[in-house]
Parts: C-alpha cells; sequence; structure tokens
C-alpha cells in the first residue's frame, strides 16, 4: 500500500469525521459528560499504559543490545507501543482502541510481524529504495 499525500489527507479528513459521530452517538446514549468523562479517562490510562509498555521495551531493546545482537523486533515493539501512545491521547474511541490494540503485548505481536512481512516482501520484491546521504 502506497500512501501518497492524497490517502493522507482522505485519512486525516475521514477519520475525524468518523471519531466526533461517534462521540457524539455516545453522547446522546448517555451524556456529554458521561463522554468526556470517557475520553479523559482513556487517555490517562494510555499515557499510563503506554509509558509502561515503552519502559519494558527499552529495557528489552538494552538487554538485546547488551547481549550483541540487533534488538530488530524491540524497535518495532517500541515504534507500535509509540503510535498506540500518540493514538490513545488522541480523543476517540476508534484511536482509543487501535492505540490499545497496539500497546498490549498480545495484539502487539500482530502488528510488528505485519510490520515485518510487509517490508520483507518489499524487500524481495525488490521495491524499496534507500538514499543516503554523505554529509561529512
Amino acid at each position: 500500500m502506497k500512501f501518497t499525500f492524497g490517502k493522507l489527507l482522505l485519512i486525516f479528513t475521514i477519520v475525524p469525521f468518523v471519531e466526533l459521530y461517534i462521540l457524539l452517538k455516545l453522547a446522546n446514549i448517555t451524556s456529554a459528560g458521561i463522554t468526556l468523562l470517557i475520553i479523559v479517562i482513556t487517555g490517562i490510562i494510555g499515557a499510563y499504559f503506554a509509558k509502561h509498555q515503552g519502559r519494558a521495551v527499552i529495557q528489552n531493546i538494552q538487554y538485546e543490545s547488551n547481549s550483541g545482537r540487533m534488538p530488530g523486533n524491540e524497535l518495532l515493539h517500541g515504534l507500535c507501543v509509540l503510535i498506540g501512545g500518540i493514538l490513545l491521547v488522541t480523543p476517540g474511541i476508534i484511536t482509543d482502541l487501535l492505540g490499545f490494540s497496539l500497546l498490549l503485548p498480545l495484539t502487539r505481536t500482530f502488528y510488528v510481524n505485519f510490520i515485518k512481512t510487509y517490508f520483507r516482501k518489499k524487500f524481495d520484491a525488490g521495491s524499496i529504495n534507500i538514499y543516503t546521504s554523505n554529509k561529512f
């Protein structure tokens, strides 16, 4: 999947509208206060959980590095934790669900394997270009 500017623009405009629609429906079903409380609580829990998982990933990266191994999987786990944390502090139900799934180690492994498979296929197909700049 190639992300062009148009696709990214579409994602960044459609997702907020869908999130807003869901939040307004939730506020209609419950109340505005409960909806705001849900947003705040998931943000707080998400920030705490992201911090906890981030520390665990950093420890794993340090352990792998100190053992003389490349921490490839751990770096991908770190990327997932970072993205999950960002999604959790973004108000919305869909972003919260996706964020929590990126933070939970069991489901995060699915994302890590997906990313590895995606890049392995791109690499095997020869469709990855690496650009370097020697400015030293």
